[in-house]
């Protein structure tokens, strides 16, 4: 559960944060956006440390699959777009590589 909460944080704090800047850069949002944007990203980086991985790596790659999904939920959510077919597809893949990624068990 612990980790559950850990990615959906790190993703929610990504996504916060990358949207502030396209919003300063692509929809003419005030500079200012990007103080809370930097802020979140960095909570996002110390967010993945906490990832329950002994490799940084697999950590960041099953966060990517997290990532995607959470990701269509911000197009939904905040974005007001709501993802078809295939954008639902292809995150369940990624959700699953990540998965396999992540909680299989490893040889010593």
């Amino acid at each position: 559960m612990m980790t559950i909460l850990v990615y959906a944080s790190a993703a929610l704090a990504e996504i916060v944060g990358c949207f502030a800047v396209w919003a300063w850069m692509r929809q003419g949002a005030s500079a200012l956006w990007l103080v809370p944007g930097l802020l979140s990203l960095a909570a996002f980086a110390w967010l993945l440390t906490l990832a329950p991985s002994d490799f940084a790596g697999r950590a960041y790659a099953a966060y990517g699959g997290v990532y995607i999904a959470a990701s269509l939920g911000w197009l939904w959510a905040v974005e007001k777009q709501r993802p078809d077919i295939w954008d639902v597809t292809g995150a369940v893949l990624c959700v699953v590589g990540a998965a396999i990624i992540l909680l299989v068990p490893r040889g010593t």
